[in-house]
C-alpha cells in the first residue's frame, strides 16, 4: 500500500467511520481487498468484521453488494451506515412492491455505494438488470458459514455464490464469518468457486479473552432459577440475555420471574413481527435490562455493553454456543457466560436432532401428501396438517422442518402460515438421498456430543473451543476450570 493509500484510508477511518486506529488485522486485510485479492475473514464476533468490506467499498469506483443472512440484519447494519452519512441501502422482502422498483431504480441510476441484499435476491430479474447496468467493485459475504453444506445455519442460495460471481464479472470478493472449523472453512472456498491459492485466509482465532466461561451441572429447574437469581440480583443487576431452548420453558420463567418482581423482557418466535420489533428496541434502549429469549433472538443485536449472557439450556452445538456468547462484551469490558447444564437437556436437544432430520420416506410422505391438496392446500393451517401426517402427535415436529426444507430448495413459495404456499418444483433428489440424509444427522450427533464434552470437560474451556474451531491454544486464566 502506498503513502497516498494509506493517508486516505486513515482519514476515513477517522473521519467518517469515527474510529481512531485498526484493530487485529483490519488494515492488512483491507489492503487485500484493495490491492485486487480476495479474502476469506474469520474473526471473532464484535471484532470489527464489518469494516474490513465498509471502508474498501469507500475507496473502490463501483458498488458493492453485500450478501446477508437476515432482513433485521441488514436493516440495522444499513441504518448505521446512513447515520454516518454513507449511501448504503438494502432490498429485501419486507419493502413494498414500489420501494424495491424504487430502489432498483436508484441501482441503475448510480445511487448506493453499498447495497445489502439476501441470496435469494439474485433469483429476482428486476434486481439483476439494475446490477448489470453498474460497475460492481466488491461482492461482501457476510456470514460466510451459511455457505457451507455442513455449516449450522446453511441456505442453499448461499451455495450458488459462484454463480452469482460469473454474473457479476468475478468482482474481488470478501467472505467474513466468526464461527468456522476448519471443514467448514474449506468449503466456503469451494462455494465461492475458488481454489485456495486464489483467496488469503484470515484467521483472527475466537479470542474473546474478556468473557468469563463457566458452566454449572444442575438438577431441576429449581436450581436453574436459584443460580441465575444470582448470577442477576446478587451480583448486581446487568444488561443480559438469558437463552432458552424451548419457548414453553422461557414462559414458564417468565412466570416465576413475574412472581419474584424481577422486571424482564421476552422474546421469541412465536410473537408477531411488530411485537418481536418493539422488544428488539426496548433491548436496545433499556438500561440493566433483562430479556429471556429464545435462539430467534440472535443476528442484529448491536449492543456493546451486553454483561451476562446465560444459558438456561445447553445449546445444540459449540457453534450456536459461541456465536451467542459473543453477544458479550463487545465494549471490551469483563462480562461473563454461564452455561446451565442438566442431563434433561441431552433428551430435548435428541428430540431436535430428530426432528431436524426426518427420513427420506417421511419428506416423500410430506410432498406427496401436500401435492395431493392441490387447490385445497390452503384451507388447511399447519396444524391440521402436521395432524394429517403424524397422526395427532403435536410433539412431533418434522413437518416444520421439512417445510422449511421446501422453500430453502425452491420446491414450494409462501408459507401454511399465512394461506399461500404454492409448489413451484419438483422434489430434487439430495432431499431424499440416504447418503445426504445420514451424513447430515452424524454430523449433528457429533456437534451435540462436543457441546456435551465442552459442559463437561476439567480442561480449560478455552482450549477445548479453539481445538473445536481449528484455532491455537492461548493463555486462558477467565474460565471456571483455570481460575478453580
Amino acid at each position: 500500500m502506498n503513502t497516498e493509500t494509506e493517508k486516505k484510508l486513515n482519514g476515513i477511518l477517522k473521519e467518517t467511520f469515527r474510529i481512531k486506529e485498526f484493530r487485529s488485522s483490519q488494515k492488512k486485510i483491507i489492503s487485500t481487498v484493495l490491492s485486487g485479492s480476495n479474502a476469506l475473514v474469520l474473526m471473532p464476533t464484535g471484532m470489527g468484521k464489518s469494516l474490513c468490506y465498509q471502508l474498501p467499498a469507500l475507496m473502490l469506483p463501483g458498488l458493492t453488494i453485500v450478501i446477508s443472512p437476515l432482513i433485521a440484519l441488514m436493516k440495522d447494519q444499513c441504518d448505521s451506515l446512513l447515520r454516518l452519512e454513507i449511501d448504503a441501502g438494502y432490498i429485501n422482502s419486507s419493502l413494498s412492491k414500489s420501494e424495491r422498483e424504487k430502489r432498483y431504480r436508484y441501482i441503475s441510476e448510480g445511487r448506493y455505494k453499498i447495497i445489502f441484499v439476501s441470496p435469494e435476491r439474485f433469483r429476482k430479474k428486476r434486481f439483476l438488470e439494475a446490477v448489470s447496468k453498474r460497475e460492481i467493485s466488491l461482492l461482501a459475504v457476510d456470514e460466510a458459514h451459511c455457505a457451507s453444506q455442513w455449516g449450522n445455519d446453511f441456505r442453499p442460495d448461499y451455495a450458488r455464490i459462484s454463480e452469482f460471481r460469473k454474473f457479476l464479472k468475478n468482482p474481488v470478493t470478501i467472505a467474513l464469518t466468526a464461527t468456522a472449523t476448519p471443514d467448514v472453512q474449506k468449503d466456503i472456498i469451494e462455494i465461492l468457486g475458488m481454489k485456495e491459492n486464489e483467496i488469503s485466509v484470515y484467521n483472527e482465532g475466537i479470542e474473546r479473552l474478556n468473557i468469563n466461561l463457566a458452566v454449572h451441572e444442575v438438577l431441576d429447574r429449581n436450581e436453574k432459577f436459584k443460580i441465575i437469581k444470582d448470577e442477576i440480583l446478587n451480583k448486581g443487576q446487568r444488561n443480559t440475555i438469558i437463552y432458552f431452548n424451548l419457548i414453553k420453558d422461557l414462559e414458564d420463567f417468565s412466570k416465576i420471574f413475574q412472581e419474584n418482581r424481577i422486571r424482564h423482557l421476552a422474546y421469541h418466535g412465536k410473537l408477531s413481527a411488530d411485537r418481536r420489533r418493539e422488544i428488539h428496541m426496548k433491548f436496545l434502549e433499556y438500561d440493566r435490562v433483562i430479556i429471556l429469549a429464545t435462539n430467534a433472538f440472535g443476528m442484529g443485536i448491536d449492543r456493546p455493553d451486553i454483561d451476562l449472557i446465560i444459558h438456561a439450556d445447553m445449546p445444540s452445538s459449540l457453534e450456536f454456543y459461541y456465536q451467542e456468547i459473543g453477544r458479550a462484551g463487545r465494549d471490551g469490558r469483563k462480562c461473563n457466560a454461564v452455561l446451565l447444564y442438566c442431563q434433561d437437556d441431552l433428551a430435548v436437544q435428541m428430540d431436535f436432532i430428530r426432528w431436524k432430520n426426518p427420513d427420506d420416506s417421511f419428506i416423500k410422505k410430506c410432498y406427496f401428501h401436500l401435492k395431493n391438496l392441490g387447490d385445497k392446500i390452503n384451507a388447511y393451517s399447519y396444524e391440521d396438517i402436521q395432524e394429517q401426517l403424524v397422526f395427532k402427535n403435536r410433539n412431533d415436529h418434522r413437518l416444520s422442518t421439512v417445510l422449511n426444507l421446501f422453500d430453502r430448495y425452491h420446491v414450494t413459495n409462501g408459507s401454511l402460515d399465512t394461506f399461500n404456499l404454492l409448489f413451484t418444483n419438483e422434489l430434487p433428489d439430495l432431499l431424499t438421498d440416504r447418503s445426504f440424509i445420514h451424513k447430515k444427522l452424524d454430523l449433528d450427533n457429533r456437534r451435540l456430543y462436543n457441546m456435551l464434552q465442552y459442559a463437561k470437560t476439567g480442561k480449560c474451556r478455552r482450549d477445548a473451543i479453539n481445538e473445536y474451531f481449528g484455532a491455537d491454544k492461548t493463555q486462558c486464566g477467565n474460565c471456571d476450570n483455570c481460575i478453580e
